[in-house]
């Protein structure tokens, strides 16, 4: 059960290439998981929330589609967005189809190359709004989707009641999701197994090859993302994957949450302890490094026994979402 606490040179290149693709999985193989939360913010009163779940890289709003069934079930209010460039929006390379053309997947421009995280920001921003107008808002993200919630938890904290982070990064000293995975505590990720499609810098993107036939790189992936799968469920899951993804949002632009803004929100993190792409001992890091930058306002955390793409049965996440719902009303 969980249990509440208070709490470049060759190498660097190497990672950062690693991280765009190992991501782009994690935030989509995260599709049997999901994450959200609740606090208060400013406007009509309190009431029943609404989640807005946030997606992480190389993924959709399909991801949250298991957690948003448990949730109506339940009576709750929740909607999954779709980032920019992701879901029907998404770009798949005319390379990336089959027949494969893999030596031109390695060069065909991507329009995600023009996304930033203020994209991404403005667009949850915008949700946000509108859910307001019903109650709290709850935003809750997986993943590089934490990323998000900082940047738009920086624009308008006002209209945040809760921060959910479902094993997600949360930069508050470091600041980027990839100074964070340098760090010696996610030195041990599994996620510099999964090879990208080797890609130049300036088409900036990272593309994984989702389709890849090699047995080596199948086993990367689920030891990973999904170690607790079998087979058949990490081929299903990584069928929801898309190849392309900013380069930028994850390994490049500032993502720290700003102690005035970010900093006047609660939240919570929720620690999946089996997660081998975003270690243990990081998740720890980030929430020590946080409730350091916002003492007076440390993250509520809780912990799963649950891999990187999270718990096996939905429910158990839910059951976490059903208690931060408590706290807004």
């Amino acid at each position: 059960m969980a249990e509440e606490q208070r709490s470049t040179d060759t190498r660097g290149t190497s990672r950062r290439s690693a991280l765009r693709a190992a991501v782009a999985g994690a935030g989509a193989l995260t599709a049997t998981v999901a994450g959200a939360a609740t606090a208060r913010a400013d406007g009509p009163g309190g009431g029943t929330p609404t989640f807005v779940l946030v997606h992480g890289s190389g993924s959709n709003s399909f991801y949250w589609q298991p957690l948003l069934r448990e949730l109506g079930l339940r009576g709750h209010r929740a909607l999954a967005v779709d980032l920019p460039g992701h879901g029907l929006g998404a770009y798949l390379p005319e390379s990336y189809q089959f027949p494969q053309d893999l030596e031109r997947l390695r060069t065909e421009p991507s329009p995600l190359s023009r996304v930033t995280l203020a994209d991404f920001a403005a667009h949850v921003v915008g949700v946000v709004r509108r859910a307001r107008r019903n109650g709290p808002v709850v935003l809750v993200g997986s993943s590089l989707g934490g990323a998000t919630l900082n940047a738009v938890a920086n624009q308008v904290p006002e209209l945040i009641a809760h921060l959910v982070y479902a094993s997600a990064f949360c930069p508050t000293r470091h600041p980027s999701v990839l100074r964070l995975v340098m760090t010696p505590e996610g030195a041990t990720s599994a996620m510099f197994r999964i090879p990208p499609v080797p890609t130049a810098p300036e088409l900036g993107v990272s593309r994984v090859d989702w389709r890849s036939g090699d047995p080596a790189f199948f086993a990367a992936v689920k030891d990973s993302l999904a170690a607790d799968r079998t087979d058949a469920e990490v081929r299903a899951l990584m069928n929801i994957l898309e190849p392309d993804e900013s380069a930028a949002v994850g390994a490049d632009e500032d993502a720290r949450g700003l102690p005035d803004r970010w900093g006047r929100v609660p939240r919570t993190y929720v620690r999946y302890t089996q997660d081998r792409t975003i270690p243990l001992a990081l998740q720890d890091l980030m929430i020590r490094e946080a409730d350091a930058t916002t003492p007076h306002n440390p993250f509520r955390t809780r912990s799963l026994p649950a891999p990187h793409a999270g718990p096996r049965d939905p429910s158990l996440l839910a059951d976490e979402l059903d208690l931060v719902a408590r706290l807004c009303r």
